[in-house]
């Protein structure tokens, strides 16, 4: 990875948006919601009031508004705090 987020920040992969509902209907590309799930790609060091509880790997769970959206090699990744990830599934 070419990124490193410093301090207590994580970078996330987001889990694709959904295609179809449970019924089947598919859903056009202007209706469908920011997912609110990702992975951990990578994390900073912490800092000396906050140490990293999520690892890479770890599949996690953030707010609707949380973070920066970057785009690195044509993938889509979201930069946050740790304190904006809301649990580890």
């Amino acid at each position: 990875m070419k990124i490193k987020p410093l301090a207590d920040r994580v970078l996330v992969l987001p889990a694709p948006a959904e295609e179809k509902t449970i019924g089947g209907i598919i859903i056009p590309d202007s209706a469908k919601e920011k997912p609110l799930k990702g992975k951990v790609i990578a994390i900073g060091n912490g800092t000396k009031d906050e140490e990293m509880v999520v690892k890479p790997d770890d599949t996690v769970l953030y707010g609707k508004y949380a973070g920066t959206e970057i785009e690195l090699d044509g993938e889509k990744y979201l930069i946050m705090k740790q304190s904006d990830i809301l649990a580890i599934l």
